[in-house]
């Protein structure tokens, strides 16, 4: 249960910044708030299990570009998305770029401005001084 409320906000900042990706890049449409919830959904799905398999295969260019092809693989993602909701649709690549980079930004903003303060559930050493650790 602990974990449904970062994941509900975490969601809901996604659907925020799609929503107003698609009121600033004309060529970004979602037909009503049912395809844009669920593109959120399966873009959050996407970054966490098939980006990170395209940048373990493209690595070499990704090193190559020193990581700048990531945003590539990002625009990728979105249309992915787009190519599987419907009721959302993408124009072109260089809409798809130029809207990830918005979503990801303001993702990013906002998803500072909500934290919790919680650095991600690390464990807390023990502050027992005469332990070694190898």
């Amino acid at each position: 249960m602990n974990h449904i409320v970062p994941f509900i906000a975490h969601l809901a900042i996604t659907a925020f910044s799609l929503w107003l990706a698609s009121r600033i890049f004309k060529g970004l449409k979602f037909d009503n708030n049912r395809s844009l919830v669920i593109a959120a959904l399966l873009l959050g799905i996407a970054n966490a299990v098939v980006k990170p398999i395209l940048i373990l295969f493209t690595l070499p260019l990704t090193l190559l570009t020193f990581g700048l092809f990531i945003l590539i693989i990002n625009a990728l993602m979105l249309l992915l998305v787009a190519a599987l909701v419907r009721g959302f649709r993408i124009s072109g690549f260089w809409t798809a770029f130029f809207a990830s980079i918005f979503v990801s930004v303001l993702s990013l903003v906002f998803g500072a401005i909500i934290s919790t303060g919680d650095p991600g559930g690390e464990i807390p050493l023990p502050t027992d001084r005469g332990a070694v650790w190898l």
